[in-house]
C-alpha cells in the first residue's frame, strides 16, 4: 500500500490519502486518536471490515465514511483497488472542543462506532482537507485549524452516544474586539496564523471565535485572512516593481505559484497579467 498527502498539524489532526493497487488486509488500534476514512475510489471497492466486536461486508461508493472511535480495533479486509482518505483525530482535542461548546459532561461523550455512512458535511470537510495537503501548502495554518475544529463539531453533533445539544451564539463580535482582531491580521499577514491566535485575543473558543467573527463580517477567518493577502498583493504589484516572489512572501504565500492560484481564482488572472493591466 502506497501513501501520499501525510502529514500532522500540532497533536490535533493527522491525515493521510492511502493507495493499493492490488487487495489487501490492515489491522488498526488507535489508543488515542478517533479515525474516519472516505472512500475516494471512483468505482465501488468490495471491504469486509471488524471492530467493536461487529462484522460488517459491502461495497463503499465514493464518498461512502467509516467511523472508528479511539481504542476500538479495527481490521479491514479489500478487494482490487483501494483509495481512501484517513483522517485522525486526537481524543483530547475532541474533547476540548466538546467542554468549550457543551454544557453537560463531556469525559464520557464517546463516538459510536459506524460501518459505511452518508454524511455530506464530513466528506466536504475531508475534501478540504486532502487538498490542503495535496498542494503541501505551509503557513496555512488558520485553514486547517477551522477545518479540526468543524469536523470535531460534526462528530459531536451527529456520530456520539448522546446527542449533545451545542450552543449557538448570535450577534457577532463586539465592535471593539472585532477592530481587535483585523488589526492583528493586517499586521501578521506575512505570518502563519492559527485560529487559536485569534481566538485568545478575546480569550475565546475557537469554536465561538469561528462563528462570531463569520457572523460579524459575513466570511469566516480563513477567507477573511486570504482576502485581505491578496489584496494586499494587488497593491504592491500596482504601485511597486517588487519581484512577484518577494510580494507572496510578504503577503504569507509560500511561492510564486501559490500566490498565483490563489491570485487568479479571485481576479481571473495571474498576478503578471494583472501588473502588467494597471501600467
Amino acid at each position: 500500500m502506497s501513501q501520499s498527502a501525510n502529514t500532522q498539524t500540532g497533536d490535533r489532526i493527522y491525515i493521510q490519502q492511502l493507495q493499493s493497487d492490488t487487495a489487501g488486509e490492515a489491522l488498526c488500534h488507535l489508543k488515542n486518536e478517533h479515525s474516519i476514512f472516505i472512500s475516494l475510489r471512483p468505482r465501488p471497492i468490495h471491504y469486509v471490515q471488524k471492530q467493536d466486536g461487529k462484522l460488517h461486508t459491502a461495497l463503499y461508493q465514493k464518498g461512502e465514511i467509516l467511523i472508528t472511535p479511539a481504542d476500538v480495533p479495527l481490521s479491514v479486509r479489500w478487494e482490487g483497488e483501494e483509495d481512501c482518505l484517513e483522517i485522525r483525530l486526537a481524543d483530547e482535542f475532541l474533547k476540548d472542543v466538546a467542554r468549550e461548546t457543551l454544557p453537560q459532561d463531556c469525559d464520557r461523550l464517546t463516538l459510536q462506532p459506524t460501518f459505511q455512512i452518508r454524511n455530506p458535511q464530513l466528506e466536504s470537510i475531508g475534501s478540504m482537507l486532502l487538498a490542503e495537503y495535496q498542494n503541501q501548502l505551509s503557513g496555512n495554518s488558520l485553514c486547517v485549524d477551522s477545518l479540526a475544529n468543524l469536523l470535531a463539531i460534526q462528530l459531536l453533533r451527529e456520530h456520539t452516544t448522546t446527542n449533545p445539544h451545542l450552543a449557538v451564539y448570535e450577534g457577532g463580535l463586539p465592535q471593539h474586539q472585532l477592530r481587535q482582531v483585523i488589526d492583528y491580521i493586517e499586521a501578521s499577514l506575512n505570518q502563519d496564523i492559527k485560529l487559536a491566535d485569534l481566538a485568545g485575543l478575546i480569550d475565546i473558543s475557537q469554536f465561538h471565535f469561528s462563528r462570531l467573527f463569520k457572523q460579524s463580517l459575513g466570511l469566516s477567518p480563513h477567507r477573511y485572512l486570504l482576502q485581505q493577502r491578496l489584496e494586499k498583493a494587488k497593491q504592491l504589484l500596482q504601485k511597486t516593481d517588487r519581484l512577484i516572489i518577494d510580494i507572496a512572501l510578504e503577503c504569507g504565500f509560500n511561492n510564486h505559484s501559490h500566490l498565483s492560484k490563489q491570485f487568479k481564482q479571485m481576479t481571473g488572472v495571474t498576478p503578471k497579467v494583472f501588473r502588467a493591466s494597471q501600467r
